[in-house]
């Protein structure tokens, strides 16, 4: 089918199903246009939840339809590629961690959202890339194990020094690859563009940048800035956002390695089969669910 027709024929299916369509800022374009709301991961649960849909149809990766499905279970979450994963969620598992967690039995486990809802069961709370360093500054115990992003939690053990942050070996393998000769080497080409970076790059590249931040706040950053050129240091995928806002902006990405092959994965024709033939349903084991809930709760309560 032509784009158009597509475009058309999902309408229709998503009025049909009862359906809302989700997609993260990392989404191609394509499905970034047809989404009804175009965010970061938790963010797109949150608002799933409080929709009146039957049908979530989420444009992402696993462990962010599994965050919609822990809570809205009620709801029919379809991750349109079913193997969209997250090599970052994939390097911490819940018998890993229930081993460390033996190793500092006096420690909480505060988990980044980019995880298993099974990981998200045996951790004390969950924390988002914008929210991390408050939620680990609010757990009253001073050992921390950090799961899985080493980057961002060397991040926030600098922010947060009272707290002694037990790193797990684990990173996102499109911010970590950057080095920090390639942003110092952009930095130079462009000395009038402010550098902004996410926080799951490496340590060297964070303390490079002008402004540190999730993709939510990079946007905003962006957009509120008087400055009017920028060096983007998250996945390709916010330039679409950040260039449809800010027309008059001018945007370069980092590194041309910023590119995530899993949320990339989902195209047009993807979303379309997922509403044809309601595939691929998350489903979850019920205690798994409620345990992993109770950690999103927990985050909920200090945000």
């Amino acid at each position: 089918m032509e784009k158009e027709e597509l475009v058309k024929r999902i309408k229709e299916l998503k009025e049909k199903r009862r359906a809302v369509i989700v997609a993260h800022n990392y989404q191609v374009d394509d499905v970034q246009e047809i989404a009804d709301m175009v965010g970061d991961s938790f963010a797109l649960s949150k608002y799933c939840a409080s929709s009146k849909a039957d049908t979530i149809v989420f444009c992402g990766v696993h462990f962010m339809a599994e965050s919609a499905k822990i809570l809205s279970p009620d709801k029919t979450v379809l991750l349109p590629v079913l193997d969209a994963g997250c090599p970052m969620a994939d390097m911490v598992t819940a018998e890993a961690l229930r081993e460390v967690k033996k190793r500092h039995p006096g420690a909480a486990v505060v988990c980044y959202i980019n995880s298993s809802a099974e990981v998200k069961a045996e951790s004390d709370i969950c924390c988002t890339s914008s929210n991390a360093v408050n939620v680990v500054r609010s757990v009253k115990e001073k050992d921390i194990i950090f799961v899985p992003d080493k980057n961002l939690g060397s991040y926030i053990a600098k922010k947060v020094p009272e707290k002694n942050i037990i790193l797990w070996e684990g990173f996102c393998i499109t911010h970590h690859r950057i080095k920090a000769d390639e942003a110092k080497k952009i930095k130079e080409l462009y000395p009038d563009a402010l550098l902004l970076v996410h926080p799951e790059c490496r340590p060297e590249v964070v303390a490079l940048a002008d402004f540190v931040g999730s993709t939510k706040k990079i946007i905003e950053f962006a957009s509120q800035s008087n400055s009017s050129r920028f060096i983007i240091g998250t996945e390709m995928g916010v330039l679409y956002k950040l260039k449809k806002d800010n027309p008059q902006k001018t945007f370069y990405l980092m590194s041309q390695g910023l590119v995530c092959a899993n949320m990339k994965k989902t195209r047009l024709e993807d979303v379309y089969n997922a509403l044809n033939e309601m595939k691929y349903s998350i489903e979850l084991d019920e205690d798994i669910r409620i345990r992993a809930k109770k950690s999103l709760d927990r985050m909920l309560e200090i945000a």
